[in-house]
């Protein structure tokens, strides 16, 4: 059984994997992006701003849920590792996207929200793991030193998560609860998010089967005890 997770063979069905998914998350983005700048109506209070929530939203959700991989992940770290670049993209993608959205609903670019301030610290995070990566060298130390950053950050998971519950800020609560078939969004809305929901995530996918086919060269080339 695990002669098929011998790195050739995972690398001969991850290279194969990444055009597939180009591929798919190029038509899924074209629809989302159709469905989100053209077909989706303006928000009667924010106007065409609304629009920025299809590129916000997804972004903060796939940062959220990547960073949450990564503790879950963190003994795996090859994995995790491959994984880690994406998540900070998407997390940067939210912050900037959040600060675009903020000026004209909220009249400001930043403000120490406590979403906005939570989100900064998760992407202090992602820096951290990805710096930590870069500084160590022994595997073991690396290990160590990642897996303690990703435990200690996935704790303010639940915080950006929860903030708009347990403060008071600029933010409004959710929208939309995963366990209940309730949402204050209308489907004309929702469509486009899940749409480009689905393709951030395709993105991250294949960002992640790009890292991850890299990691399995220098396995290839140099050796596990070198990675």
């Amino acid at each position: 059984m695990f002669k098929y997770f011998e790195p050739n063979k995972i690398f001969v069905i991850t290279s194969k994997a990444a055009k597939y998914v180009l591929f798919l998350f190029i038509i899924v983005l074209t629809i989302g992006l159709t469905e989100a700048l053209i077909l989706s109506p303006e928000d009667y209070k924010q106007s065409d701003a609304v629009r920025i929530m299809y590129v916000h939203v997804p972004a903060a959700w796939i940062s959220l849920g990547i960073f949450t991989s990564l503790a879950l992940l963190s003994v795996g770290s090859f994995v995790s590792k491959s994984l880690a670049p994406s998540g900070f993209i998407f997390n940067i993608i939210a912050l900037v996207t959040g600060s675009i959205w903020g000026k004209p609903t909220w009249g400001t670019w930043w403000a120490w929200d406590a979403r906005i301030t939570s989100m900064l610290i998760l992407a202090l995070f992602y820096g951290m793991y990805l710096l930590a990566w870069r500084i160590y060298e022994d595997k073991e130390q690396i290990i160590k030193v990642t897996s303690l950053i990703a435990i200690l950050g996935v704790v303010n998971v639940p915080i950006v998560k929860f903030s708009v519950d347990w403060w008071n800020t600029l933010h409004q609560p959710a929208s939309i609860t995963i366990l209940s078939t309730n949402t204050a969004i209308h489907p004309s809305m929702l469509v486009p998010l899940g749409i480009m929901t689905a393709a951030f995530a395709l993105f991250s996918l294949l960002i992640f089967l790009m890292k991850y086919n890299t990691e399995l060269i220098k396995v290839k080339n140099k050796g596990l005890d070198r990675l």
